[in-house]
């Protein structure tokens, strides 16, 4: 019966490896969970939005259905040769971090965007005597043959578009 005897050269040989894999799960993870995070996080409702900033999220958000396809499947697979040697908590680890990855995944490809900026279906109108607007309250006026409207900013910065009609013209208002 012959033994093998694993060699000092050879368990380091193996511990590097499974080191350099772990951080490659892990960085393919942080990339998935990025590309969709970041602009979730730049392009928010009711927050200054820097110029630079928007436009990195922008441009991650139109790359983000392909690479965090790219660096979910680099996960699953990376998970996959991990899984065997694994602890029960790196397991966990495993299955947590696949989980959130392919949420982000997932998530890359809706437009999030329509749920956070609800339209107004049925804008209803009070005349300014009626209206309790604070006298500080900006807005954003329009007046059409004769016919006024003012949509209050703060209402306008969540929902960002109404479509309406003033003076009989069809008009669209955005913030």
């Amino acid at each position: 019966m012959s033994t093998s005897v694993l060699q000092p050269t050879e368990r380091q040989s193996q511990h590097q490896t499974s080191r350099w894999a772990w951080i490659a799960f892990g960085l393919s993870a942080l990339t998935a969970i990025g590309w969709f995070f970041i602009p979730a996080f730049v392009i928010r409702p009711f927050r200054y939005q820097a110029p630079r900033a928007l436009w990195l999220a922008m441009a991650l958000r139109q790359r983000a259905p392909l690479i965090t396809l790219m660096a979910g499947l680099a996960c699953f697979f990376l998970a996959l040769a991990r899984w065997r040697g694994a602890s029960r908590w790196r397991r966990s680890i495993l299955v947590v971090t696949l989980l959130v990855v392919s949420f982000s995944a997932v998530m890359a490809r809706l437009n999030y965007f329509e749920w956070m900026f609800h339209p107004i279906a049925g804008a209803q109108f009070l005349t300014q005597s009626e209206s309790k607007l604070d006298s500080k309250e900006m807005v954003l006026a329009v007046r059409l043959s004769g016919d006024a409207r003012a949509y209050p900013i703060s209402q306008m910065a969540y929902h960002h578009v109404l479509n309406d009609v003033v003076g009989d013209v069809p008009i669209a208002v955005t913030y």
